[in-house]
This record gives C-alpha cells, structure tokens and sequence, in this order.
C-alpha cells in the first residue's frame, strides 16, 4: 500500500531551522534544537514532554528506555574557566534535572553505550573504558584499562553485556581486538576471544544482533603497494566462544561496506576493485552465494532480514539491485543517481534514498520507494533551500512481521526508474567494428550459489573455475555455430589430402589453411572473453577473403 505522505502537526509549528534531530529508539519521542533551545516531544499527539535552554547544542540521543537525554556540543574554553564547559550533558527526561555534567572533547564516541535494559553504560575517558550502572553517573562501578584502548563496541541486548575493545599496535607490536562479558575485565584470562593482526591504522565493529559474533574491518591509511587510493582493507572474525578468523576475500581490492543480516547467522561483505563483488559468508566464514560483479560499494538488509539491496552510491550511479535472501532471486534493479542516503523502512516495504548538504547542495530532496523498484512519493526542497537529513520514525521489534517477497512493481503515478542497460566504452579505433564480446573492459562474473552439493563449482579453486567458465563457452560457441554445408572446403587435416602436384600451388594452400586455423583459435579466445588486440581483429576479418582464395586454388 503506498504510504500516506503528509507533514506531521508537531513540526509545522517550529519555523526555525534545525540542523539537529533524533527519535527515541522505540520511536515515541521525537528530539530537536533549532539554535535557540531543545524540544522533545511525543510523536504520536507532539505533546511537549521537556524543553532545555541549550543554543549550541550539536548531537542529540536518547538513551534506550527514554530515561535520558544526552546532548553535546562543541568544546570551548573560556578566561575564566582554563578547563572549559563541561560540554556533553545528561538530563532526566521525566524530571528536566541534569543528571551529570561531563567533558568530551571528541565527537568521536561522544556519546555513552548503553545496554537495551539500560543496567549498564560505558563511555572512552582518556583511553580507558569506565562502566556505569543503573544510570548512576556519580560513581564508576568498573573501569577496563589495557595499554590504550582507541575504541569500542558495547554489545546489542539486555544482560550479560559483552564489550569489544581495539587496541592500536606500536613499536612493531601488532593491533588487536579483544571481546569482554562485563563484569569480568581483569586478569589474564578475562577476554572471550582475542585477535590480533597488523596493517591497521583504525577499525571498525560490528556486533551481530545476538551477540554471539563481531566482525572487524582493519584499515590502513594507505596501500604501501600502490594497487589502492582506499589503503588496505582485512576483515576479521572473533565469536564469544572464543574462536576467530580472517574471512578469505576471493577478490583483490578495497572492502566498501560489510553488514550482519538481522538473523546473526550470516554477513554480506561487498569488495574487490570495480565492478565489486558481493558475497554471503556464514558463521564459519565460507562463502554461502556469490552475487557477481557490479557497480556496487554498500549493502542494506532489510530489517526482517528477507530482502538485501546491494547499491553503488557517491562516485556510482545509484544502482540498486534487491534480492529475495530465501530464494537468492533478483527483484528488481532501480537506479537512484547522486543519492547521498539510504535506509530501510521499519516495515520491510519501503525504503528511501535522498540527496542532501553538505555532500551535495543541489537537487536536494528525497524518494520513498517500494522495493519492487516504484517510486511512491517524491520531495525536492526549494530553490535556494538545502535537505540535511533524513530519518524514519523507529518502531519496536516485532511491530512489522516479515511479508512474502513481491517481484510485480507495486503500482504508482511516478513510475519506476529500471537502470537502462549500460555499454561498455570503446576507444575511437574500435568503434568501426561490430560489437564483440571483446570491447568489455572487465570480465563480468554472474551470480551463483556456494552452498556444497548445490553447485560441483564449489569444491574447485578459483584457477579451475575459471578454466571450466572457459570451456563452457567455448562448448556453448561450437554448438551455436551453423552446420558446414556440403560443399564447403574443408581447412584441417591438410596432410591426409591428395597433392594438386603442382608444388607452389601446394605451398599457397597450406599457408593459406595456417592462416585459417590461427582465425579459429582467435575466433575461440574472443568467444571466451579474453580482450583482442586491433591487429587481432583484423586478421578474423580477412577470414571470408581467404575461404574464397582457398576455394579457387583447390578448383
């Protein structure tokens, strides 16, 4: 059903602009600044629950049962104060009190990890992590101090809370990430699981929806081999139980974008250099399917988990390509250029891509889409206006169950936006030719399922599948080439046939069928996608000449 599209009475009333919002993560409270103060209200009626004098508040958030907002903004110091403002604040939203005024110079983490019952916090202070419980800001109840911890991940969930810490490597010593179930962080047996690995500048984690996993993207700043403008890029596994992995990428290249699906059994990790690959990993860190290649460097599950978009947005098109996860089925392709944002809708229908400032100040605006590839609504600002964001409204776990996956477009007045086919350039020199397989500038490389028994592929290595690709299209050309007719002349086997007794004669008609039999394995190379040289192509084209010379001769 195409969704009601309408501005909502609790924001028509503030006319001031707002570079700052945020919902609760249950969704009923909405929370803004507009540069004069702060304003939380309720979503459903936008009933005003607090307001807070905070001009220069910069970041928003709630924490996970609503009991507190926090607010940051930027760190100043004054003349009369050496230390500055306390700038990151805790308030009781029921109350309107200041739980607890604290200094966060960075906007790096600069906001408290909370556990979903709220039991316990923990915030970076100084490279150590100090843990907070039943939000009493007052007294620390625990501290976990390595070497210099540079980051962290609280894990999804109520109790018990595990945390993931990152640790920067130094003087030849290699980084490494550990995995901790609070209370126990001390001692030399305190870690869950521990990882370790060079070549990392910073990290990023990722904790699965059961907190039973994490996965860690290690990047350098810069690929010393010269082969990449992103660095270098490893993608690491460390499980709760203690074991880990370094997930064997089959593709050389930078990792775009790695993310969980929503049932905390299997991850989809997009890398390797354009056209990137796509591939689904289980929990033992195999391959599950393969999606190919593509023009592609994100991907999105939806929040069921039943439906994945894979899309190439900033310097790419803006083409989306939405698959069925149950029946690893394409459903449609749409193209979103110059998209700067995309998220899913709460019910696993809708989704919305938008343009917004500062990455692109023109042709803001934002389109709801269904995922069959209909666009249902569409709002672009006014002339001389910038979009800065874009959010839905969160609803509780559970509140949208998953629906059957659609392939017929849903029906709408805007139509739907199906990327054209896209062709591959041509340098000038070619263009006179007829198109060929060999004008792609890559081997593309289709989808196909990993899973052991499904495909006999997946037992072969990466050399013996493309050799069998090989072979296949060259079996696929044989059978789709005409029969020879019965009086064609016949270009092998030149020894078995009866000399013309004229010897010259003889010489030109084996030269000739050497030339012929080099066209028939160009002729194969091309069909099986190797990229021809122009002098290459030119001698396929004397093919018909020489058959009529060959013809003549032997008459």
């Amino acid at each position: 059903d195409k969704p009601p599209c309408e501005q909502h009475s609790a924001f028509t009333r503030d006319p001031r602009l707002s570079r700052c919002l945020t919902f609760s993560r249950d969704g009923t409270l909405f929370g803004w600044c507009n540069g004069h103060s702060v304003s939380v209200v309720k979503s459903s009626d936008s009933s005003i629950v607090s307001t807070f004098d905070l001009p220069k508040t910069a970041l928003l958030e709630f924490s996970p049962l609503n009991g507190v907002l926090v607010t940051w903004q930027p760190y100043t110091k004054a003349q009369d104060s050496p230390q500055g403002e306390a700038n990151l604040q805790l308030w009781d939203l029921h109350s309107g009190q200041l739980i607890k005024a604290l200094y966060q110079k960075k906007v790096d983490s600069w906001c408290p990890s909370w556990s979903d019952d709220e039991k316990i916090s923990v915030r970076s202070v100084n490279n150590e992590l100090h843990f907070y419980e039943n939000n009493d800001f007052n007294s620390i109840a625990n501290k976990l101090h390595m070497q210099k911890v540079s980051d962290f991940v609280l894990s999804p969930g109520g109790q018990p809370s595990k945390v993931a810490v990152y640790v920067p490597g130094s003087k030849g010593a290699p980084s490494f990430v550990r995995l901790y179930q609070y209370p126990v962080l001390g001692g030399p047996t305190a870690a869950l699981a521990n990882k370790s690995f060079f070549k990392a500048d910073r990290v990023a984690m990722q904790w699965n929806k059961k907190a039973s996993a994490v996965l860690v993207t290690a990047s350098t700043e810069v690929d010393k081999t010269g082969a990449s403008y992103y660095g270098e890029q490893t993608l690491h596994y460390l499980a709760v139980n203690g074991e880990t992995a370094l997930v064997q990428l089959p593709k050389n290249g930078p990792i775009y974008d790695v993310a969980w699906s929503p049932n905390s059994a299997e991850f989809c990790v997009v890398y390797g250099f354009m056209p990137a690959k796509a591939t689904i990993f289980n929990l033992k860190c195999d391959p599950v399917f393969d999606f190919g290649t593509g023009p592609r460097n994100a991907a999105y599950y939806s929040p069921q988990g039943h439906i994945l978009v894979l899309a190439g947005f900033g310097n790419l098109r803006g083409q989306m390509e939405v698959w069925d996860m149950k029946k690893y089925k394409q459903v449609s392709k749409p193209q979103a250029p110059d998209a700067t944002h995309f998220s899913w809708c709460p019910d696993g229908e809708h989704v919305v891509t938008a343009t917004c400032s500062p990455r692109l100040r023109v042709s803001n605006g934002y389109k709801i889409w269904h995922y069959t590839g209909s666009v249902l609504h569409k709002w672009d600002v006014a002339a001389g206006s910038e979009l800065w964001e874009v959010r839905w409204q969160p609803f509780p776990e559970g509140s949208f169950p998953e629906r059957p996956v659609k392939y017929q477009a849903a029906p709408s007045e805007l139509g739907t936006t199906q990327a054209p086919p896209t062709q591959a350039y041509r340098p000038p020199a070619l263009r006179h030719l007829p198109a060929t397989p060999s004008a792609k500038l890559h081997e593309e490389e289709p989808p196909q399922n990993m899973r052991p028994g499904v495909s006999g592929e997946k037992s072969l290595s990466k050399s013996a599948l493309k050799n069998q690709r090989k072979r296949e299209a060259k079996k696929a050309a044989k059978q789709s080439e005409p029969e020879p007719q019965s009086d064609s002349v016949p270009i092998t086997n030149s020894q078995s046939e009866p000399s013309s007794g004229d010897p010259e004669m003889d010489k030109k008609i084996k030269n000739i069928k050497k030339k012929l039999k080099a066209i028939e394995e160009l002729k194969e190379q091309q069909v099986s996608g190797k990229v021809l040289q122009k002098n290459q192509l030119e001698k396929i084209q004397k093919e018909e000449q020489l058959l009529k010379e060959l013809e003549e001769l032997q008459i």
